[in-house]
């Protein structure tokens, strides 16, 4: 089975900007969009094939039918018909309110669900003065983050970084985070849409009003943990996959090829995401089946695929493959 590709759900959003328009190469018109969602199998936000012997299916539906075979053996075991990953492309044109996601536990806890939502970042493009927040670089109680919230200054009470191309950063759930202004990101995230807004700003949406906080929900939500780094650190090498992430609920690493190679995954028990972000390559499974991906395109590899082998366009190809 070829990999697949997907529509693009486009979400218009207060903080967006339109840089997602021209980099996936789209012809239409929309004032701000913030978001692409490349791949979901969020409920009423599930990703339609784009093209292919199964263009116009949801991913949901294909799941439902092909089980093991798209997702893995074990990954159908543990997320049943769920797609458990979450892939988006986010364009801050402002800043995105201070907010921070619950564990597993801690959703079902509060009648969220059953899943919480660990994510990662990868910065695709900044500014040269573009910032984001992410974990806390003093110890706050429970009481003192409620008052520096009623207060304005909970930002003080966070790591700012300087940010340029390349930069990762692992956000596990419960860890304070915010993206800032001039920042466009790769996200990858648990299938989960429950973010708990702690600061925006004092912000007002179209009708004049300030968001809603969620301000106790996120306060049995938070990590009050401090750490000496909050950023992945990792050293760029070209031609071989660099490690990014590993953790219960994704792998990722990068690759940024000039020559050809095979990625081997007879041994691995889970469908492979690649989100490109330069170049191009053209992809030929173990049966030939050729498909291309550029950037802007992310396609979801089934699981019962046991090799691809990559071979990069005139000016290379920059990709993170992402997988359970």
């Amino acid at each position: 089975m070829k990999p697949l590709k997907f529509e693009p759900l486009l979400k218009s959003i207060l903080w967006g900007g339109d840089k997602i328009i021209p980099f996936k190469g789209l012809n239409m018109e929309m004032p701000t969009v913030g978001e692409s969602w490349e791949i979901s199998g969020v409920k009423g936000n599930v990703s339609i094939v784009a093209e292919g012997e199964h263009k116009g299916r949801s991913l949901n539906d294909l799941v439902e039918e092909m089980k093991e075979k798209l997702i893995g053996e074990a990954n159908y075991k543990r997320f049943g018909t769920e797609f458990p990953l979450l892939i988006k492309f986010i364009d801050a044109r402002q800043p995105l309110s201070i907010q921070v996601h619950p564990t597993d536990e801690i959703a079902q806890k509060q009648g969220k669900g059953s899943k919480g939502k660990t994510e990662m970042w990868y910065v695709m493009e900044s500014d040269p003065d573009a910032k984001l927040r992410s974990g806390m670089k003093s110890k706050l109680t429970p009481d003192e983050y409620a008052a520096k919230v009623e207060d304005g200054t909970i930002c003080d009470a966070l790591c700012e970084y300087n940010v340029k191309n390349g930069d990762v950063f692992f956000l596990p759930a419960g860890r304070i985070h915010s993206i800032g202004a001039g920042c466009f990101i790769a996200e990858i995230q648990q299938t989960s849409d429950v973010t708990y807004r702690i600061y925006d700003f004092k912000r007002k949406d179209a009708n004049g009003n300030e968001r809603e906080l969620h301000t106790e929900l996120a306060k049995e939500a938070i990590n009050f943990e401090v750490y000496p780094e909050y950023k992945t650190l990792y050293t760029p090498k070209k031609n071989e996959p660099v490690d990014l992430v590993s953790c219960d609920y994704f792998t990722t690493s990068i690759y940024d090829l000039t020559e050809p190679m095979t990625a081997d995954y007879s041994e691995l028990d889970s469908f492979v995401i690649y989100i490109c972000m330069e170049g191009s390559a053209t992809l030929s499974n173990e049966n030939g089946e050729e498909t291309t991906i550029k950037a802007g395109e992310t396609i979801l590899i089934p699981a019962s695929t046991l090799q691809m082998d990559i071979k990069p366009g005139e000016t290379g190809v920059k990709f993170l493959e992402t997988y359970v």
